[in-house]
């Protein structure tokens, strides 16, 4: 398994019309300013185009970028951004199809997935855009599987995410995967955002949460909840600490996150567990305990669908990352 983490090299790919909240995104997350602050050494992150030079971004400022395409080849992280222009620039595909020849990781943000469409890398896998482009991507490139109902697809080497905000939930899954879940976490709770979304959640929840007073108590719930991960509890038990019915509770709950109780329920326990393994020596008994599996079997059946690894060796390998 390839180390994408520190001093790994983050290539950021921009041309005319990428727009600047996405090259933000990106610029924020793989910044140098936060070594001082995670305490861990960074990436090694470089904004590049096709050739060294002046390229104007969608709010109509100009960047003098100083890194051309053999960077972009090098990287051991590509970062594809979305673009207002109709067209892909003429070179950019071989470009990100040099860089993944060479063993790059990847990954567009929004309408990005279009390049890597043009580059037939996303070919016989399964992507995602903005929930508007969806269509218009499948429809012109038939050989993708195009998922509008998720916020980003990690195919491993491929990554891709939908519109505006989803971008920055694919960039903290980046940091979750190189650094683990303590540092990720660390990192959200610096730029005021969500630990994690899953990556199967909603692009468009259509209903807001209903009016102040229930969100208030909702908010209240969702608090003590993350607080007592490891006690048995319910949805009709999270109702009648919101004061509401189980089925009123459910319903706005999927309206206001996209997600069932369970389902949140479950990733909070997963995010929780990778914590303990990654900062703990506690036995796998005890994680399981903690963070609310009650048992290692559950554990292991649980961590095994969401991580796609054991317990164990999930802390193998995030030790030997560290270390290396």
């Amino acid at each position: 398994m390839r180390n994408y983490a520190a001093n790994s090299t983050v290539a950021i790919v921009v041309y005319d019309g990428a727009t600047a909240f996405e090259l933000g995104i990106a610029c924020e997350v793989f910044g140098d300013s936060w070594p001082a602050i995670l305490g861990v050494p960074w990436y090694r992150t470089f904004l590049c185009a096709l050739r060294p030079g002046p390229v104007t971004v969608d709010a109509g400022f100009q960047l003098q970028v100083e890194h051309g395409r053999d960077r972009i080849v090098s990287a051991d992280t590509v970062i594809v951004l979305p673009s207002v222009a109709a067209e892909i620039p003429a070179g950019i595909p071989d470009v990100l199809r040099q860089a993944h020849a060479r063993g790059g990781r990847m990954v567009s943000l929004c309408t990005g997935a279009f390049a890597l469409a043009a580059a037939g890398l996303l070919d016989g896998r399964r992507a995602t855009t903005h929930w508007t482009e969806c269509g218009e991507l499948a429809s012109r490139y038939p050989k993708v599987t195009v998922d509008p109902g998720v916020l980003y697809v990690d195919e491993g080497d491929i990554l891709t995410s939908a519109g505006s905000a989803a971008g920055l939930d694919l960039c903290l899954h980046l940091v979750r995967q190189d650094y683990g879940a303590e540092i990720a976490t660390q990192l959200a709770r610096q730029l005021v955002v969500p630990p994690q979304r899953e990556g199967g959640q909603a692009q468009y929840i259509s209903a807001p949460m209903p009016e102040p007073d229930s969100a208030s108590l909702f908010a209240d719930t969702l608090s003590w909840l993350q607080e007592h991960l490891n006690e048995p509890v319910t949805v009709e038990e999270l109702a009648a600490r919101s004061a509401m019915s189980p089925r009123t509770f459910a319903r706005r709950f999927l309206a206001g996150t996209g997600t069932t109780p369970y389902r949140w329920l479950l990733r909070q326990r997963i995010q929780l567990a990778q914590r303990l393994l990654e900062v703990t020596d506690l036995p796998i008994d005890s994680v399981a305990e903690t963070s609310g599996f009650s048992t290692a079997a559950n554990l292991r059946k649980h961590f095994g669908r969401a991580v796609h690894t054991s317990p164990q060796a999930y802390r193998r390998t995030f030790q030997t990352r560290q270390a290396s």
